[in-house]
């Protein structure tokens, strides 16, 4: 029996290396984010067996430093896009949660004013759309069409009458409102139909404050917030990878 205890207290131990050392080595950037690790590989690499290994690989999954992507195959987490993801789920939640209060609170000249913005973005839409298709320019309807939608968001925001949640809204937005806004004129220069889809839940969701349904206003802004930012960072994910890659990365290569 004493061997027994023995022999799992090493296996623990080396478990327990293999653990510090891997994390030592993400830490260090050694280990870089995307890199593929292998049990096969790191046993060999620390000279041990696979399997303290294997527990060592169980620990940084929990840690959330690295994610498994086959039986015996991990690649080392993005920590930047990971919290990044993670920003993104709570600007999803908060913005549902502004449009669940405003169907409490807005009051009728409130809600008014919401149609009414829509009202503009309608007309604003058909003159942009008339112009796209005759060749003409469009630019200047497009960062109208724009300040219009913020004018409406900003409008459902005092309707929840929570100054706390709002706060804590712009505290976690993963893009600042410049940001968003450059991102969004990309886009549209694009794509002149980015968005669109998006754009026929505003109607939606003024019925469903109007009506008091809290849950059917929060279930279509956190879609549009959660389309939105999906949107926006496909974007941000394929310039990242057609930018070009620094130069000591260039030289790394050849």
């Amino acid at each position: 029996m004493s061997t027994a205890l023995s022999t799992d207290g090493a296996s623990s131990t080396r478990a327990q290396r293999a653990y510090l050392a891997v994390r030592e080595r993400i830490g260090a950037g050694t280990l870089r984010p995307g890199q593929k690790i292998t049990e096969r590989g790191l046993a060999a690499e620390l000279a041990m067996s696979p399997t303290p290994v294997r527990e060592a690989i169980r620990r940084l999954e929990q840690d959330g430093l690295i994610e498994r992507t086959g039986p015996r195959t991990v690649v080392v987490t993005d920590m930047q896009e990971r919290a990044i993801d993670d920003l993104a789920e709570v600007e999803v939640a908060l913005r549902g949660l502004v449009a669940r209060f405003a169907a409490r609170h807005a009051t009728p000249e409130q809600l008014d004013r919401l149609d009414a913005i829509l009202d503009e973005a309608d007309d604003q839409l058909i003159v942009l759309t008339t112009r796209y298709r005759n060749g003409e320019d469009i630019d200047r309807h497009v960062t109208a069409l724009l300040d219009l939608m913020q004018d409406f968001n900003d409008a459902l925001e005092a309707c929840a009458n929570n100054p706390v949640l709002v706060r804590l809204l712009d505290q976690s937005r993963v893009f600042s409102r410049p940001e968003r806004r450059a991102r969004l004129l990309e886009e549209i220069a694009a794509d002149d139909s980015f968005g669109l889809d998006r754009y026929g839940s505003h109607r939606a969701l003024v019925r469903a404050l109007r009506a008091g349904d809290a849950a059917t206003a929060e279930r279509l802004d956190s879609a549009d917030a959660q389309g939105g930012l999906d949107a926006l960072r496909v974007h941000e994910r394929h310039a990242d990878r057609q930018a070009p890659a620094p130069p000591d990365a260039r030289a790394r290569r050849t």
